[in-house]
């Protein structure tokens, strides 16, 4: 299999400038996750678009704790044996959605191969108990493929998230270096089963880890064969100088002809350009 092989990136070009998030309904959101110490994978991942997703009333919560039993090269979560699974953790995160006045919650989470439900049961009583705590919030789940296990997917699928999420984050060539223990196939059964149970299926691909465009256009044929509605396009950023390094900086003008290339191809809703994450504009892929 090739190497990702790059030169040293020193600077970034002036399209991946972040403005500083400003706003009302952000800046109330703000005093309310420091007030009440609420967690957000949109603050501890510096997400970009983090004060337009708050002003807009949308907000991703990270369950099943911060250690990882997997080591991708792309993600800057760490890499260990994880704790105990936290029983209070779904209704802590229902009561944050309700208190933060959340529209559109994303909810993902580590991958927990260590347990023999994948975590599953967790991901199904946190959609329960959002629901029952704030019924008015439309959600999103962005999950890990369980190992590929029918029984662990199936019980998420059969709770009906709005979306169903689950990211391929490249290309089949590069899927072994940059997401060590996942499969590319494997990925796209997981968003084929979802589809069969009737949901909205969304999937998103990093750009610049050394890809071509006609392997992201063959990416963007293989999720529609699995009739995957939404997709999101980002440029992936080098997290630590220990992950993966940037292959390409990819120009909008490419992001903005992958969108129209996406569109024509029968996705509901392309997302696509430097900036974009999973979660970006998630309030408007709902049903």
């Amino acid at each position: 299999m090739a190497e990702i092989i790059a030169e040293p990136r020193f600077k970034k070009p002036d399209w991946l400038r972040v403005k500083l998030p400003t706003g009302e309904n952000y800046l109330h959101v703000r005093k309310l996750v420091d007030t009440h110490k609420l967690h957000t994978i949109c603050e501890s991942g510096n997400c970009p678009n983090m004060g337009e997703c708050w002003g807009a009333g949308t907000a991703t919560f990270m369950i099943l704790g911060n250690v990882c039993t997997r080591s991708c090269g792309f993600c800057a979560v760490a890499t260990g044996r994880p704790g105990a699974v936290d029983k209070q953790e779904p209704e802590r995160v229902a009561n944050s959605v309700k208190l933060m006045n959340v529209k559109h919650c994303v909810i993902t989470s580590v991958d927990r191969d260590d347990l023999e439900d994948g975590g599953s049961a967790i991901w199904v009583e946190t959609i329960q108990a959002v629901r029952q705590i704030s019924p008015q919030t439309k959600f999103e789940t962005l999950i890990p493929d369980f190992k590929g296990i029918t029984e662990n997917m199936d019980r998420v699928f059969a709770a009906k998230p709005d979306v169903l999420s689950h990211n391929l984050e490249t290309v089949r060539r590069l899927t072994k270096q940059v997401r060590v223990q996942a499969k590319f196939d494997r990925s796209l059964d997981v968003l084929n089963r979802a589809k069969q149970f009737g949901l909205r299926t969304k999937s998103g691909i990093m750009l610049g880890l050394g890809e071509t465009e006609n392997e992201i256009i063959e990416t963007m044929t293989d999720l529609r064969n699995v009739k995957v509605d939404v997709l999101t396009l980002g440029q992936y950023l080098q997290p630590t100088k220990q992950h993966l390094p940037v292959a390409e900086f990819v120009h909008p003008d490419q992001f903005a002809k992958y969108k129209e290339i996406g569109l024509n191809m029968g996705f509901l809703f392309v997302e696509s350009g430097p900036l974009v994450r999973s979660s970006y504009h998630a309030e408007k892929h709902v049903l």
